[in-house]
């Protein structure tokens, strides 16, 4: 049986190959350091198992009761924990990209909201507390724009846009365009 692909026991065939020991063992080492915070209980896996942070974490996180990374399931459950002024900004620019091509969907990927046009990823939308980050899918599709993206803070791989920003749909559908324009293989990774 496939896990989904949150769940945090995905983890463990790869783990107990890796580390020679049954998750139980793994389990039973987190019981003994019940109380301690997060990063110590990670800290001692890496330091003395020779865990990843991944794998670490997906224990971790396991023996708290915390058996998936999935949060949201939804666009409505994700905004459900934003400001009422980020929701109405995340769905402008939803319904700008949707509108411009109706084929594109709200999926949830990385417990964030993503535009998908088939199996490609498009742009992805992250609500921070005091902005919003806008991740334009594709090789240099970022770099292309950068000239049209002046008054933003454009980082490595996002754009950040005030919470309240009067969203500019004819950017936004051009970068969208410039990731479907791309030869290559889907973006899903």
């Amino acid at each position: 049986m496939t896990s989904p692909s949150g769940d945090r026991s995905r983890y463990w065939p790869a783990i107990e190959k890796k580390y020679g020991e049954p998750v139980e063992c793994w389990l039973a080492i987190m019981e003994t350091l019940a109380g301690r915070t997060y990063e110590d209980q990670v800290a001692h896996l890496r330091e003395n198992f020779g865990f990843s942070r991944t794998h670490a974490n997906a224990v971790v996180m396991y023996s708290r009761g915390s058996t998936t990374s999935r949060r949201f399931d939804t666009l409505d459950s994700y905004l459900a924990t934003a400001d009422p002024t980020a929701q109405r900004t995340i769905r402008a620019i939803v319904a700008a990209v949707r509108k411009a091509d109706p084929d594109i969907n709200v999926v949830i990927a990385w417990n964030h909201p993503m535009l998908k046009l088939g199996d490609q990823y498009i742009l992805g939308l992250s609500v921070a507390k005091a902005h919003i980050l806008i991740a334009p899918w594709g090789a240099g599709v970022l770099d292309a724009f950068r000239s049209r993206l002046v008054g933003y803070t454009v980082n490595k791989k996002t754009i950040r846009v005030p919470i309240d920003w009067d969203v500019d749909a004819a950017v936004l559908n051009d970068l969208a365009a410039a990731h479907r324009a791309q030869p290559g293989e889907p973006s899903t990774g």
